[in-house]
């Protein structure tokens, strides 16, 4: 259910611009409020849930989920719109982190990397449900009942989770780093909204706009900050300790790229309609190949991770995310090199999503310390999608021609591929890996 918003809201941007009458740069919105509201809100709901328990927070998660999408659907106004979103993006915040911590608790190092295939499957399923559900709703009932249909899904798993999850002790150590929290959130406002801004037409004029320079001077100056703030907290959002790994640096990084990659996969119908003239039903279909090679790749991709290691599978999901994103950027009219880049983008995607960057982390975290390593990770991946949303809608609002301007946009996040690529040599190989899972087997029989 929360992975199905990154699935329809993409093929519902193009109908919610033309309902609210808004620009390409404000509809951009809709999908940034979400990533940023369910960053801010994880440390949050980890405190939550230890102070009042893991079921009653996760239960409440999905309700409060139902309820953003009832704001989302009956949404007089573009700002109530946003807040449904906000809502939205704060209730996945309590649903979906726990997998992957659950993940390393629960399968052996040799193992997980099956395991995490079968959690980026579930995500491939969504992916294919959402154009599915999104361009038979569209053509028949509107907009609103994309999200409306969240509302009897959330009523039935919350019903069932409070009946099947087992209690959790209360923790009611520690505390919940709210200066943090409201320091990374004024900076990650600040940076979309600067991006959000610019003009790719005349970017070095566009950076002296007072629309733009006072927002990224202060998301700027903020990063130290943040650092300071982490380094004196004594439950930091994220340990900065962790951040002395290379391992773990080149997950963050892979994670930025994945989140790149799923804002250009959102505003693909956008790009569908103006290039080929398609309504916003049928350009939701053309999102399908792409989400079956996710959902073909996910467990693929885990499998290969067990076998070969994650520095080849990263390899091979960073080379598709450039050939695909590149086949796009420079083809964005020809329908042939759209559906060919959307199956490598979909297959590069599976090799990261769900799998790979969590799979590193696992091996690379402390037992005590896989919630925060898989808190890293949804930051990371968080990042990448504000900051890709905002650049997209900016490259494109900005372009004369809508098609020309969202073939610049993914060539930029084609370029942020291939130097990811390039770094992916840097991650351990299979037999050091290897080595590193079974020394962290010892530790935790020990």
């Amino acid at each position: 259910m929360a992975a199905l918003y990154i699935a329809i809201v993409g093929p519902a941007l193009p109908a919610l611009r033309e309902h609210f009458g808004v620009s390409e740069r404000s509809i951009a919105w809709v999908f940034n409020i979400f990533v940023l509201l369910n960053l801010l809100s994880l440390p949050l709901m980890a405190r939550l849930a230890d102070v009042f328990e893991r079921r009653l927070v996760y239960t409440g998660n999905v309700l409060l989920f139902g309820l953003g999408a009832v704001v989302v659907a009956f949404a007089p106004t573009f700002p109530i719109l946003l807040v449904g979103c906000g809502i939205q993006g704060m209730a996945t915040s309590g649903i979906l982190p726990v997998a992957s911590a659950v993940v390393g608790d629960t399968f052996p190092p040799e193992k997980r990397g099956r395991a995490l295939g079968i959690l980026g499957a579930v995500f491939g399923l969504a992916f294919i449900i959402g154009p599915i559900i999104a361009g038979i709703f569209l053509a028949t009932l509107g907009w609103s009942w994309l999200f409306l249909i969240n509302v009897p899904i959330a009523l039935f798993v919350a019903v069932l989770a409070y009946r099947t999850l087992p209690a959790t002790k209360k923790n009611t150590a520690g505390r919940v780093d709210v200066l943090g929290i409201v320091v990374l959130g004024v900076l990650l406002v600040c940076l979309a909204y600067g991006v959000n801004q610019l003009d790719a037409q005349h970017l070095g004029r566009s950076f002296l706009s007072l629309r733009v320079w006072p927002a990224l001077l202060i998301a700027a100056v903020l990063v130290p900050l943040f650092i300071y703030v982490e380094r004196r907290t004594p439950e930091p959002l994220v340990r900065p300790g962790l951040f002395q790994n290379r391992q773990v640096v080149l997950a963050c990084l892979f994670s930025a790229g994945a989140g790149l990659t799923e804002a250009a996969f959102v505003f693909f119908p956008a790009l569908a309609i103006v290039a080929f003239g398609v309504t916003k039903a049928a350009a939701s279909y053309m999102l399908l190949p792409l989400v079956f090679a996710v959902a073909i790749g996910s467990p693929l991709a885990g499998r290969m991770l067990d076998r070969i290691g994650s520095r080849m599978v990263v390899f091979f999901g960073t080379l598709l995310l450039t050939i695909g994103l590149g086949l796009i950027a420079f083809f964005p009219a020809d329908l042939l090199f759209f559906y060919t880049g959307s199956v490598a983008i979909g297959l590069g995607l599976s090799c990261l999503l769900g799998s790979s960057i969590n799979y590193i982390l696992l091996n690379e975290a402390r037992v005590n310390e896989r919630t925060i390593a898989q808190g890293i990770s949804t930051l990371g991946i968080s990042i990448g999608q504000l900051f890709g949303g905002a650049l997209i809608g900016a490259v494109a609002a900005s372009s004369a021609d809508s098609v020309l301007g969202f073939a610049r946009a993914f060539l930029f996040i084609a370029g942020a591929a291939f130097l990811l690529m390039l770094l992916s040599f840097g991650l351990k190989r299979r037999a050091q890996e290897k080595a590193t899972q079974h020394v962290q087997t010892a530790k935790t029989e020990a």
